[in-house]
């Protein structure tokens, strides 16, 4: 039977099967990274023909995963097997300069880094290019009225582009957050205890090698090993769930307001998508479903990572070991969901339409917020309630109760008109969605 690298098409997470996150955090991607950190760590502490020699046996290495995954029982980590297959390909005087001076942590830390800095990175530019799709979303519709609901109920009015700006809003803070949790990722060496106590038998001074091979590997240089300080991998899973959540609250916006009896939002038309196995006129919202499923499991795998940064000594037995899948997982869960997110948002549907008639059909409860700040203090909050309850009961138009029951002299026709009219009671809407859009374009030139 066919498999992947890692033996996982992702059957059971399909919010990341196939997309473009799996091949960099695949078994192969961690094998080619550890190989990355001992090409660099043999470059920054060996002679020039040793390191040239060391490359070039670990650049034609045929490992595999599956071999080296049950190998790794053995020692507990992959490094230790791993090693054992490249040293033979290595001339004797080249291979003594081979995982010179470090222990296994150092290298699955930093290669494990290198993983998540590449996946993470895919995963802001597809937060990029949602917030594109939602700058063009929210300045399209600024002026859409729409019914605003609070606690599942119609309260008052706003717009399609407010809310489309909130969501824009939301994905850059995210982008921004995440962004800078990847630059900061660093390089791990720390010798067996964390001392650099090896490096400086060998070459008298430590940090030189730890900020070559930082610099070598594009990480940054931490001011002390953090073999059992967690933080650089717990930010970047807080990170990660932070735009999960943000992706979250959109698809569930989305889900809600697709509904059959609702049909303001529709999600994109896409071949084979949205079917069901038994009702054929079904059209299900497949996307926003996904990417709901990826946010309830995000914050799961993030509380793990920090589950798992509760340590002691200077290597836990189990804390560090339990963190390599957990990142993974959360890697390829917020990617996966990012990629769907922005196929979603690219191809959103809006029910301009639908959205006029759910306003119409409310109109006489949605201005009763406006009715009661601006008639309450010339005639009191229990006159103001009675014609709100009238209209709701009756059904009849407010402003014809305005008309024939509130006597203000100064007040025409008109002015009552536009005080019961949604559209005028949108309040900063389109001034917020214009900030909104001005504070993403700083990324989004």
């Amino acid at each position: 039977m066919p498999s992947t690298d890692d033996g996982d098409f992702g059957l059971l997470a399909p919010v990341w099967a196939g997309t473009a996150v799996v091949p960099l955090t695949s078994d192969q991607a961690v094998i080619r990274a550890m190989i990355d950190v001992e090409i660099a760590l043999a470059r920054v502490q060996a002679p020039q023909n040793a390191a040239d020699a060391i490359e070039a046996a670990l650049r034609g290495a045929d490992i595999h995963p599956e071999h080296l995954a049950v190998a790794s029982r053995g020692g507990g980590n992959p490094v230790i097997p791993l090693l054992a297959e490249l040293r033979p390909l290595i001339e004797p005087d080249a291979a003594i300069w081979l995982h010179r001076g470090a222990t296994s942590q150092d290298i699955l830390d930093t290669a494990l880094v290198i993983v998540a800095r590449d996946a993470a990175l895919l995963t802001v530019v597809q937060a990029h290019a949602i917030a594109e799709s939602l700058i063009e979303l929210a300045g399209a519709h600024v002026d859409t009225l729409m019914v605003g609901r609070t606690i599942t109920q119609h309260a008052t009015p706003t717009t399609f582009g407010l809310k489309a700006a909130g969501w824009l809003s939301a994905v850059v803070a995210a982008e921004r957050q995440l962004a800078a949790a990847v630059t900061a990722l660093p390089v791990q060496l720390g010798g067996a205890s964390g001392t650099l106590a090896s490096f400086i038998e060998l070459h008298g001074d430590a940090q030189p090698i730890v900020g070559s091979l930082a610099e070598i590997l594009d990480l940054a240089e931490p001011t002390l090993p953090w073999h059992v300080h967690r933080a650089p991998l717990t930010t970047l899973g807080d990170a990660l769930v932070q735009l999960s959540d943000t992706l979250g609250t959109i698809a569930a916006n989305v889900g809600l307001l697709a509904r059959s009896e609702i049909r303001e939002l529709s999600e994109p038309v896409r071949a084979g998508g949205g079917g069901s196995s038994a009702m054929p006129h079904k059209q299900n919202p497949v996307l926003a479903t996904l990417i709901s499923a990826a946010a309830l499991r995000a914050p799961s795998l993030a509380a793990d990572l920090h589950r798992a940064a509760v340590t002691v000594d200077e290597r836990p037995p189990g804390a560090w070991h339990s963190e390599w899948s957990t990142l993974r997982e959360l890697l390829r869960t917020v990617g996966g969901q990012a990629e769907t997110a922005r196929e979603l948002v690219a191809g959103l549907g809006v029910n301009v339409q639908r959205m006029r008639q759910h306003v119409d059909a409310s109109a006489n409860v949605l201005v009763s917020e406006r009715l009661m700040l601006r008639l309450a203090p010339l005639i009191g909050k229990k006159a103001v309630q009675q014609i709100v309850d009238t209209a709701v009961s009756s059904g009849r138009d407010i402003r014809s109760i305005l008309r024939d029951e509130v006597a203000l002299a100064d007040w025409s026709d008109d002015n009552l008109a536009e005080l019961a009219d949604p559209a005028q009671y949108t309040g900063a809407a389109a001034e917020l969605v214009a900030r909104a859009i001005a504070d993403a374009r700083e990324d989004h030139a």
